[in-house]
């Protein structure tokens, strides 16, 4: 594991910029790297393997840290923000991330879609939504609410990703005997 610490936490400071961050990934990956030992074939350089799971690491990253606040940010510039400063593995998440979203609009009561996406993706303001739905803005705070609540509640993307990293945490406790 020391043997590529440095190494790994170039790679991974060439993809993210907080320190912090880079440190707790690099950890993340060499355990990961030693918990899949087994699995390296030496069909490629070991530092490239681990290169491999750094990446896959990277992207679980942005997934998890990014995604929530990119869909319910109020401030529509964030996103021309993420875009500009993202690696390209961002184009990758983003098409995934927008398939999800459709997933779970698809699922969502039809009035709840409706005012998430007056509100998230065409950028209304609160009370031209009343205007336009023909209520009153509280009605329509209300609406709000709920209708995240719901998305959450069906919002699959973050589980999936949790459920695949406690399979790894799994594998690599049984494998490291901790």
């Amino acid at each position: 594991m020391e043997k590529y610490r440095q190494s790994i936490a170039g790679f991974v400071k060439r993809k993210i910029e907080d320190e912090g961050v880079v440190e707790e990934l690099t950890n993340d990956i060499l355990m990961a790297a030693y918990g899949a030992r087994k699995n390296f074939r030496g069909e490629a350089e070991e530092f490239s393997w681990i290169c491999g799971i750094a990446k896959h690491k990277v992207v679980d990253y942005y997934r998890k840290k990014k995604i929530k606040t990119i869909l319910f940010s109020v401030n529509p510039a964030f996103e021309e923000i993420a875009d500009k400063s993202l690696m390209p593995e961002r184009d990758v998440l983003k098409e995934e991330l927008k398939n999800e979203i459709r997933k779970t609009f698809r699922e969502l009561s039809a009035g709840y879609g409706k005012i998430l996406r007056l509100k998230y993706l065409e950028g209304y303001k609160t009370k031209t939504i009343a205007r336009i739905l023909k209520t009153t803005v509280k009605a329509i705070e209300s609406r709000l609410r709920r209708a995240k609540f719901q998305f959450r509640g069906i919002w699959n993307y973050d589980k999936k990703a949790a459920t695949e990293d406690i399979k790894i945490e799994r594998i690599n406790r049984g494998k490291t005997g901790i």
